[in-house]
């Protein structure tokens, strides 16, 4: 397997499709949309089902749950972030602050806990207290969020790429800083992973599944950034799972197409 070119192919079939507003993107994605929602959810919450996933993206609801409300209130606000980025990329909206915030508080609304709300923490509002988000990690410090997370914007927004690969490295850093300086008391791994595909999105890349089975693997890669600041590892991390989300239908498309 050579991944760098396995990669490349994958990129080139994103790019043949020539996507450029919402309703070409929601065709080429699919039902990956309730990929990207299930695995990225399962990650932190083993609750989330992928039956579950499917039924409330297909019809805003479901049968028969048993299960707890947070999961439920988690899935369905996945399926309002994933109708939020198709309404950013059809309005092309810059990623920033407004961005991030909006994205994070579609995704936990409705889910934060009675003690985070007594002390103070709100949905789609930056940390106000400090939290564990490592092995040896805690983020950024509530008072120089904004500050740290504007200047990682700022640098994303001021880059010029050549090609495939500096875009993947760009989005790589823009991930493993995120994770790193986690803004908020909740959501940044939801967060971080769909503003980072909607980067990816931007740059006529193809949106990348984190497989929660890959969950191990991911984590390791994040924590060499955190006490290494070493990029490669989440940036291989990131190729490999491109090419498992979408070698079999680039495969099936590129042979039917010939």
């Amino acid at each position: 397997m050579n991944i760098n070119s396995d990669y490349e192919k994958i990129v080139r079939f994103w790019q043949n499709k020539k996507i450029t507003n919402s309703n070409e993107l929601e065709t080429a994605l699919n039902g990956y949309v309730v990929l990207f929602a299930y695995h990225s959810g399962k990650i932190e919450n083993n609750n989330i089902t992928y039956n579950d996933t499917r039924e409330i993206f297909d019809h805003d609801g479901v049968s028969s749950y048993t299960g707890d409300l947070r999961t439920l209130f988690e899935i369905r606000n996945a399926k309002d972030a994933s109708d939020f980025i198709l309404d950013a990329f059809e309005h092309q909206m810059p990623l920033d602050l407004s961005f991030i915030c909006k994205l994070q508080y579609c995704l936990t609304k409705n889910t934060y806990d009675p003690r985070r709300y007594a002390i103070g923490e709100r949905p789609g509002e930056f940390k106000k207290h400090d939290y564990v988000t490592g092995r040896y990690e805690t983020g950024a410090t509530p008072a120089d969020v904004k500050d740290e997370i504007s200047e990682l914007l700022g640098e994303i927004a001021e880059m010029r790429f050549k090609d495939n690969d500096q875009i993947l490295t760009a989005a790589a850093y823009f991930h493993a800083k995120f994770e790193n300086i986690h803004p908020f008391s909740d959501g940044n791994g939801r967060t971080g992973r769909l503003a980072m595909n909607y980067f990816l999105l931007r740059q006529n890349t193809p949106p990348i599944v984190f497989h929660e089975e890959d969950r191990k693997l991911y984590y390791q890669s994040l924590e060499k950034w955190d006490t290494l600041q070493n990029l490669r590892p989440i940036k291989l991390f990131l190729q490999i799972q491109a090419i498992k989300t979408w070698q079999k239908i680039a495969s099936r498309e590129n042979k039917f197409s010939r």
